[in-house]
């Protein structure tokens, strides 16, 4: 196929027709994906929802998107706050159990300092050793 007999309109309309069809299916697998996570509807509402949108597609998207939209960004919003917490939870916990860093060891090594289990030179050492 010679590029000159395919008009450049014709390029364009059909990265056009490719963005459209992509987006398409990333609308439908985000409606679905919702529907999946939903915990207030029962099995049967989330196969009904599902069929819906697979055999009448743009007719089952519109009107998931209109009765459930504003539904569909408070899971979204809650989601994202739960993934936070969850990330925030693991970066506290390992964090605590890597030492509590510079200040926890100063603080450990001040206890062995005061219960004569090291010598100043050795506490200046450790605290060298954490600062550094």
């Amino acid at each position: 196929m010679d590029f000159t007999d395919y008009p450049f309109l014709n390029i364009i309309w059909t990265f056009f027709i490719i963005f459209v069809w992509i987006a398409w299916f990333m609308l439908l697998f985000r409606i679905i994906a919702d529907v999946f996570r939903r915990h207030d509807i029962g099995g049967g509402a989330k196969a009904a929802w599902t069929i819906f949108v697979i055999f009448l597609p743009l007719i089952g998207s519109l009107i998931y998107l209109i009765t459930q939209g504003g539904s569909m960004a408070t899971r979204d919003l809650e989601q994202a706050k739960a993934a936070q917490e969850q990330m925030d939870a693991y970066i506290r916990d390992r964090a605590g159990s890597a030492g509590g860093g510079a200040a926890h060891e100063i603080e450990k090594a001040k206890a062995l300092l005061d219960s004569g289990a090291i010598d100043q030179a050795e506490f200046a050492q450790i605290k060298a050793r954490a600062l550094a």
